[in-house]
């Protein structure tokens, strides 16, 4: 491969959110690991020409990136996903939970994961949670005079597959996971995000360690993009939550006011 198209696939996976590839060590036997960090891009780039050499591999037999400034198709997102075996999440699945909206929306929200539910019907917040969500959306945007519906806007979340019990996603979960929420996000490239609960913080807030209480009603940055952080509706649905639900609803119309007027 040329040295050129292997530093672009190191950079495009480095801006997926990936910090570490792992490749088989052959001095180990076949099962082990070696692990070396992404940005170790000229040593990657030797080892990649060696072990490309030494394989055969060709680049036709890997994903290309995408060419710089053509956004991606979520469809094709959607194809590289398949029939996902990649973590442990999709044993107990029925059916992958991709996203659903507008595919130009200029909001997009970003839950945790599907339930039972979502699990499906295969489509994100169609459950109680959901059905407040579409409530909180139309509502607010009704009450402020924002021409909006929730078909206006796209839905995913950190993981596509539901978690056994709806627990909160692993880590490791979130991480393979979550290059395809990367992609949805840098495909659409909204003018907000609005993130739904404490997942949603951590798989795009890196660099944040407080909790949702402290950062909820502010803006931050993910990628140059305004990102709001907010409850999950289903936080919202407990009945000692009810101080909680004004604040979302402030932080919606924050949120509203941003993208649509």
């Amino acid at each position: 491969m040329n040295p050129e198209l292997l530093r672009r696939y190191l950079g495009y996976y480095q801006d997926l959110g990936f910090r570490h590839l792992y490749r088989r060590n052959q001095n180990r036997g076949a099962g082990a690991l070696a692990r070396k960090e992404i940005g170790d891009t000229p040593g990657l780039l030797q080892e990649g020409l060696r072990a490309q050499s030494s394989a055969g591999v060709s680049p036709d037999s890997l994903p290309a990136p995408p060419a710089a400034g053509s956004p991606e198709l979520l469809a094709t997102i959607r194809e590289d996903i398949g029939d996902c075996r990649r973590c442990r999440l999709h044993e107990g699945r029925a059916k992958i939970v991709f996203g659903s909206g507008n595919q130009q929306a200029r909001l997009v929200f970003v839950g945790e994961g599907p339930g039972a539910d979502e699990d499906e019907q295969g489509l994100p917040f169609v459950g109680r949670a959901g059905q407040l969500l579409t409530q909180m959306i139309e509502g607010t945007a009704r009450k402020e005079g924002i021409p909006i519906q929730r078909k206006d806007v796209y839905i995913c979340n950190v993981v596509k597959c539901r978690p056994p019990g709806n627990r909160t996603p692993l880590p490791d979960e979130m991480e393979i996971c979550g290059q395809f929420l990367v992609r949805q996000l840098l495909a659409i490239r909204p003018k907000a995000i609005c993130l739904l609960g404490a997942t949603a913080v951590k798989a795009l807030l890196l660099d944040r360690k407080e909790g949702v209480t402290k950062l909820r009603g502010n803006w931050y940055r993910w990628r140059d993009i305004p990102v709001m952080v907010t409850y999950h509706p289903s936080y919202l649905l407990r009945p000692y939550n009810q101080s909680a639900k004004r604040e979302a609803w402030e932080d919606l119309k924050k949120v509203l006011h941003y993208v649509y007027d």
